[in-house]
């Protein structure tokens, strides 16, 4: 049976840099990012604000390697890093005063990777 990949160009860039730079900074942390966007479209990862509200406390630095969903609201200021967001998450986020990052902007700013949750 032949492996189905991604189609779409910047998913498949996006995958190659997250492992590139798993092996060069020696974070294991993208590589996961990496196997978890490499999936098929129908099992891609969907999260809701409100389930960041739940289980992030102030301060946190998420990453969401999928789409974040405006459903619910927000009360903690937390920096989201993803893959896309919708308006709605996008201004439910910066109307409490966190950022929304995509997620080549959040492996600049910490190569390492320490101190990301991974949330799926």
């Amino acid at each position: 049976m032949r492996k189905t990949m991604a189609t779409n160009p910047k998913t498949t860039e996006l995958i190659q840099t997250l492992k590139q730079e798993s092996f060069k900074n020696s974070a294991p942390i993208w590589k996961d990012v990496a196997k978890k966007l490499s999936k098929p479209a129908r099992k891609k990862i969907e999260v809701n604000v409100s389930k960041i509200n739940r289980y992030a406390s102030e301060g946190n630095v998420i990453l969401v390697p999928g789409k974040v969903l405006g459903a619910g609201s927000l009360k903690t200021k937390v920096t989201v890093a993803a893959f896309s967001f919708s308006e709605t998450a996008k201004s439910a986020i910066e109307s409490v005063g966190g950022k929304c990052l995509s997620i080549e902007q959040i492996i600049a700013e910490n190569p390492k990777g320490s101190k990301v949750i991974i949330m799926a």
